[in-house]
């Protein structure tokens, strides 16, 4: 199935530290929504009391504190919510088995929670850009320099921000918008299909050349006639590649 009319939802998580095995709570989800590769506004985001404390080391990392969350709705009272916003939708993510970690673990404190890959589809950007950029540095802010995406106000992480940012950068590695473009297939990430350049096979025959006719040559040399004496001689085509017409 191509991306037509598909629904796809960027998502980011913050959390309180790095293993939910340990204990560890999402504090933040953001998502935004793409309706045929363009965002629609319908965003998800909410900041969440996790009943416990957050990681100093997290903390340097998103800003978020616990007198910030102290208000907070917890992950319980937002679920429902949550898993009808992103049902039935691809749902891309930066390192998936984090974030898909994180809210499997959340949905499991539920009586009879579902997993993740019970109610959506899952695409990894992380792999995504390894498979393209082999052997380089993948990392969020990694692709933005690569693909002149502007981050320079993500100061701090933020799940919103974070979407945001991942949004720019799935389109730019997928093929971005898909109209006409002149960079090359490396520069625009398009690879042939419909909206991009499609190289011609180094083996193709070469096209066939027809040469103006004598006729042709006389018809042409009249035009620029006309048209060197309507603009009084300055006629750029005349001065670039033509010596003065002797009549």
């Amino acid at each position: 199935m191509g991306e037509e009319g598909k629904r796809q939802i960027v998502l980011d998580t913050e959390t309180t530290g790095l293993e939910p095995s340990q204990g560890h709570r999402i504090i933040e989800i953001g998502c935004v929504e793409l309706i045929d590769r363009r965002l629609s506004g319908n965003n998800f985001h909410v900041y969440l009391q996790p009943d416990r404390e957050i990681d100093q080391g997290a903390i340097e990392v998103h800003g978020i504190t616990n007198e910030f969350l102290a208000d907070k709705p917890r992950f319980a009272d937002i679920a429902d919510e949550m898993v009808q916003y992103l049902s039935g939708a691809e749902v891309i993510i930066h390192n998936a088995p984090f974030d898909v970690g994180f809210i499997d673990a959340e949905l499991a404190r539920l009586e009879e929670g579902p997993r993740m890959a019970d109610f959506c589809e899952i695409t990894d950007t992380l792999v995504m850009a390894r498979e393209k950029h082999p052997g380089q540095r993948n990392s969020l802010d990694a692709l933005c320099g690569r693909y002149d995406i502007d981050n320079a106000h993500r100061t701090k992480h933020g799940a919103l921000l974070d979407a945001e940012i991942l949004a720019d950068v799935y389109l730019a590695m997928t093929g971005g918008q898909k109209t006409l473009s002149l960079e090359s297939e490396e520069e625009s990430g398009t690879t042939g299909e419909e909206g991009g350049i499609r190289r011609l096979p180094a083996g193709r025959r070469p096209l066939r050349v027809v040469p103006a006719n004598a006729d042709e040559l006389c018809l042409h040399e009249a035009r620029l006639d006309a048209i060197d004496k309507a603009s009084g001689g300055t006629a750029v085509w005349r001065r670039a590649d033509h010596p003065p017409h002797s009549g």
